[in-house]
């Protein structure tokens, strides 16, 4: 991942619209700032936000939240339905869950944020629940003992060709997501994003390339991915469908101040 950044985005009106204001995100020196691969996440989003509200989702999940600026992103930029979507956030890191924590209280909208290794603990309650997962993962390569690591390491040590984590991810995201549910995550060109898109077609999902941005570090890609049964083994894209069953899940935050 690219060097923290702390600066707010703002649009030509001076005003943030639909993200999180970075300056009022509280802070941790052992928690990833938003940075290049958080703000082109969130672009995603953006360019995707008519279609997520289409899609009315019942339950949004981010898993590895860091510092809170996606989740609660995704949050002031869905409240304008009055289905009641709920919200919920992950990750290793607990210094992340406090900092999230308090960006969510900041912004005035409501996720519970559990402490836990991607979905670990949690598979059979979420499973086939979740209706959009978002994840900017542990992508860059890094010697294999780095993983697992404590505090801030935890958010960008990747292993082998960044790939370690992500595909750890995969499988357990499949496990959790409806039938209508759409995975946007984070990917590095090291990474090789097509040969994850060759895996999740395995798995029977269609994909497409969101957002592509080169920064001066790194070429970072969002993809997305669908449940659909008719895709083969590639990554051509299709659309998705937006017709499935859902039964809400109430939940009660794992996760507790102090804790």
């Amino acid at each position: 991942m690219a060097a923290a950044c702390g600066a707010a985005r703002e649009s030509s009106s001076g005003r943030t619209l639909n993200t999180a204001q970075i300056p009022l995100v509280a802070s941790h020196p052992e928690v990833y700032e938003p940075c290049d691969d958080s703000f082109a996440l969130v672009d995603a989003l953006l360019s995707d936000k008519a279609q997520l509200l289409a899609l009315q989702p019942r339950l949004c999940m981010e898993v590895g939240c860091g510092s809170g600026y996606v989740i609660t992103s995704l949050a002031i930029m869905l409240r304008q339905l009055a289905s009641g979507t709920q919200y919920l956030a992950t990750d290793i890191n607990k210094h992340a869950a406090e900092t999230t924590q308090a960006t969510l209280e900041a912004h005035g909208v409501h996720a519970d944020v559990m402490v836990t290794d991607i979905v670990s603990g949690l598979e059979k309650r979420l499973a086939g629940m979740v209706d959009v997962v978002v994840i900017n993962p542990p992508y860059v390569p890094t010697p294999e003992e780095e993983i697992g690591c404590k505090g801030i390491a935890s958010s960008w040590a990747g292993g082998l060709n960044g790939r370690q984590v992500i595909d750890r991810i995969l499988p357990a995201v499949r496990e959790i997501l409806s039938e209508r549910g759409w995975l946007y995550m984070v990917t590095l060109e090291d990474n090789d994003p097509l040969d994850i898109c060759h895996l999740m077609s395995e798995m029977g999902y269609a994909s497409r390339v969101v957002l592509k941005r080169c920064t001066e570090e790194e070429s970072l890609f969002v993809l997305k991915f669908w449940r659909d049964p008719h895709t083969a083994t590639n990554a051509s894209p299709k659309s998705p469908k937006s017709e499935s069953w859902f039964s809400q899940l109430p939940f009660k935050s794992l996760w507790h101040k102090g804790s």
